[in-house]
């Protein structure tokens, strides 16, 4: 693979041409490029999105946990509702059998965390991205991929392969395409990290009994295992987990009475484990792309980083990449950003840092669930007092985890689900615009103009009014649900 031209300096034309195939290329159709591509297809640009895997998709999936900040982005998009019928909403969760995170004390409109299969949240918004008219190709791969000032080019091999690369022409490109990017590669981009934990396996089981809690993380008494377990839908349930002494290659098989085994040492009880639909086995990396911008081409979700499954963080971290860049994106092509080169710079700005802590947090977990020597589980013990005792230290790791507590400094927050005069803050944002807020105005009176500190220019925000007539301060919301000027 090969790629040109990384620097910079763009030129941010945005008057359609016939040499341009797309307004934007997205290699990978996982949940990151879907809520991305989507994104920018209904606010009227045009997407070319391409997997490799081909059209339909397994029913099986490592991701299953989506936190209360994503579906409050989903529910700016219309979907949260649709998706929370079909899992199990959990308001607390509980690790190594002495702490208990309670969920349901998130100032949010979904105090929970949704377990829900990833093929659903794929499913909801392929059928979005769809109906916006993103061009979805699959059993495509992209072969090489270059950029100058004016545009990235990609030549992709389609199903056949036989009939040589199709080349695909846009204004930018945004590699979605998981751990094994082929948008990072042929950036040259590194993607340093380590394997934080070998040879975890994964099943989809039937019970016979019901475990007490919905859903448990527990390690053996001697640290020498750990295992999870949550309801998976329709029955099934999802169990994790590992063994200390028991390390192979991911490809070595993997059976259900290896699984009843670490199951029982970690949790104390196999529950009647049965008719498992899938086992797999895997490892665990913690990895992180030193950059998240080359240029006209972007990285988001396992392409920009990826980490231990402790959490759940991965796909939400992924999803909220997209929201992130989705609207600095349209801004610039539609030409209302004030300084286009600084809004796309934001992102990385904003999101790799983000990426950075859930790599600490999830480490954290796992790094917990292994401890092993005395002193390690006395360290583990110690943690699990401060967070039980403290609830300050308890509300910062339930917002970090849940993603309702991250910030992108301190003019850059996330905007509660507030109530407006025209409705929900959530429900306005479904336009994917921003949203302005100000007091009550007298009849006839001109709306205000936008602060000068917003990042875009007069680009036809919503106009709302703060339900409660006390509140006097105007509030600029961007379409990902933060706050971009206040005053």
């Amino acid at each position: 693979m090969s790629t040109t031209g990384t620097t910079h300096g763009t030129d941010h034309d945005t008057t359609p041409t016939a040499d341009h195939d797309a307004d934007v290329l997205v290699v990978g159709a996982g949940p990151t490029g879907l809520l991305l591509a989507g994104d920018l297809a209904t606010a009227g640009l045009r997407v070319t999105l391409v997997e490799r895997r081909p059209a339909g998709r397994s029913n099986l999936t490592r991701a299953f946990a989506v936190h209360a900040r994503t579906l409050e982005q989903l529910d700016a998009r219309g979907l949260a509702d649709e998706l929370i019928a079909t899992g199990t909403p959990l308001s607390d969760v509980q690790f190594f059998g002495r702490l208990s995170l309670t969920l349901s004390r998130l100032r949010s409109r979904f105090p929970f965390l949704l377990i829900t299969p990833q093929y659903e949240v794929e499913r909801l918004l392929e059928r979005r991205a769809r109906a916006a008219g993103v061009d979805v190709r699959h059993d495509t791969e992209l072969h090489a991929l270059r950029q100058d000032a004016h545009s990235v080019t990609a030549e992709l091999t389609g199903p056949d392969g036989t009939e040589g690369p199709v080349t695909v022409r846009a204004r930018y490109a945004v590699g979605t395409d998981g751990l094994r990017s082929a948008v990072r590669s042929a950036l040259g981009l590194p993607f340093p990290g380590v394997s934080v934990i070998r040879s975890m396996v994964l099943a989809d089981v039937r019970l016979d009994e019901e475990p007490e809690r919905l859903m448990t993380v527990a390690a053996s008494p001697d640290g020498d295992a750990f295992a999870f377990i949550a309801p998976f839908g329709d029955g099934w349930y999802r169990v994790m987990g590992w063994d200390r002494h028991h390390h192979v290659a991911d490809d070595e098989p993997v059976d259900l009475d290896e699984i009843r085994d670490i199951a029982r040492r970690a949790l104390g009880r196999d529950y009647g484990m049965h008719d498992a639909r899938w086992i797999s086995r895997f490892h665990s990396d913690e990895r992180q792309a030193p950059a998240y911008r080359a240029g006209r081409v972007f990285l988001a979700g396992d392409a920009a980083h990826v980490h231990s499954p402790a959490g759940g963080q991965g796909m939400n971290t992924g999803l909220q990449d997209a929201a992130n860049l989705s609207w600095r994106l349209t801004a610039v092509l539609r030409g209302t950003a004030r300084d286009p080169e600084a809004l796309l710079d934001g992102y990385q700005a904003e999101r790799h840092p983000v990426g950075a802590r859930v790599l600490r947090s999830s480490g954290a977990i796992i790094r917990l669930a292994m401890a092993h020597t005395p002193l390690q589980r006395a360290a583990r013990d110690l943690a699990t007092l401060l967070v039980r005792t403290a609830r300050p230290v308890a509300d910062r790791a339930i917002g970090q985890i849940s993603g309702i507590g991250i910030a992108y400094g301190p003019r850059t927050r996330r905007v509660p689900d507030v109530k407006l005069r025209e409705g929900r803050l959530y429900e306005l944002l479904r336009a994917g615009r921003f949203v302005l807020i100000t007091p009550e105005r007298p009849e006839g009176t001109a709306t205000p103009p936008l602060p000068e500190t917003a990042p875009v220019t007069a680009a036809a925000p919503i106009h709302a009014t703060w339900a409660n007539p006390a509140r006097r301060e105007t509030l600029l919301v961007r379409p990902d649900g933060y706050t971009a000027a206040l005053r």
